[in-house]
Order: structure tokens, then C-alpha cells, then sequence
């Protein structure tokens, strides 16, 4: 690839990203967090789940943790952001997407464990942040399996979330094509 290729987004991609946002468009925000994972598939095909319920509690959390709810915008538990990880997941096609999934899951857990001496959702709100704050302080260059876990985790949780209905409307305020009486630039003349 020449210099600047690699930001810019295949066709392929586009179209990937366009079935993501029609997909997230399509799930609602009323159910309960046991009833996402099943929700987010057609109900013929609500067998098709990867987490236990446990697990799928986890991630929810993990992911309002990375992308939370704030004054701007609902966070990623509300754009269902777990639930979407769980339904893809339950489609990979590799067995190693999902054996890293529940590995690092088990990992933050341990972490946990050692840290406060209880499992991540039984820990109190300051000592799962820190356990995050922990597997996310080398972001940059990933060493340790808790740290390429949450590189992944974050990547996932981002790419959900901004290809929800709730993270392209409200939190990048997209409107949508529309014709514009008058193009709002810069005169040069």
C-alpha cells in the first residue's frame, strides 16, 4: 500500500460497515440485558448466542466502562453493544475468536481476584475501573494476553457502538443526506 491507503476504507468495508449499521438500527433499546443476545439475532436463530449469561453481564459492563453513558449521548450499554459482540461471535467462523474471547473474560476475572479479592462484577465501581485502567495502561503496544484482550475488547466495543443507531444519530449527530439551501463555507473571494 502507498502512504495514506491504509486509513482509507475498501468497498468492502463500506458495505460491511452498512450491514453493521442496519443491523444495529434494527434492535431496540427497551428489553433487558438478559433478552439482547436473543434479540439481536432473528428469532429463528435466537439459539445462536456465544456468552452465558455471566459472561454476556461482563462484556455489558466492560463496554459501558470503555464507552459510557454521558450527557451527550447514551452509552454502549444502550446501543446494546454486548449484545452484538455475542451475536457475532456466535458466527465466527474461527474457534480461536472465540477461545480468545472467553480467555480474556477469565483473565479480567483473575485479575479481579487479585486485585480485590472478588470476581470483576462483584467488585465495587472504583476497583473495576482500576482493573480496566490496569489491561489498558500499554493501549499502544499490547504485551501481556490482559493487554491484546482489551485492545481487541476496545476494538469491538467501538466498532458496535459507532455503527449503532444510538452512536452514528446521537453521538456523532449524523442527519443523514439532506439537500442544503446554501453551502455553509468559506468565502473566498
Amino acid at each position: 500500500m502507498a502512504d495514506g491507503e491504509e486509513n482509507e476504507l475498501s468497498r468492502r468495508d463500506v458495505i460491511r460497515l452498512g450491514a453493521a449499521a442496519t443491523l444495529a438500527a434494527s434492535l431496540g433499546v427497551d428489553q433487558p440485558l438478559a433478552a439482547q443476545s436473543s434479540a439481536a439475532v432473528a428469532p429463528a436463530a435466537a439459539s445462536q448466542t456465544f456468552f452465558t449469561p455471566e459472561e454476556l453481564a461482563l462484556v455489558d459492563e466492560l463496554s459501558e466502562l470503555i464507552i459510557p453513558t454521558d450527557d451527550h449521548s447514551p452509552g454502549a450499554r444502550a446501543a446494546r453493544v454486548a449484545a452484538y459482540i455475542d451475536s457475532r461471535l456466535a458466527e465466527a467462523w474461527e474457534e480461536q475468536d472465540r477461545t480468545d474471547w472467553r480467555e480474556g473474560l477469565k483473565r479480567i476475572d483473575q485479575l479481579s481476584q487479585e486485585s480485590s479479592g472478588k470476581p470483576f462484577m462483584q467488585s465495587s465501581a472504583d476497583q473495576r475501573l482500576a482493573v480496566l485502567t490496569g489491561i489498558a495502561r500499554n493501549e499502544k503496544e499490547p504485551r501481556q494476553p490482559e493487554e491484546l484482550f482489551f485492545a481487541k475488547l476496545k476494538s469491538r466495543v467501538v466498532d458496535a457502538y459507532y455503527t449503532s443507531e444510538i452512536g452514528i444519530k446521537q453521538e456523532m449527530e449524523y442527519k443523514g443526506n439532506s439537500y442544503l439551501t446554501e453551502f455553509v463555507g468559506t468565502d473566498v473571494s
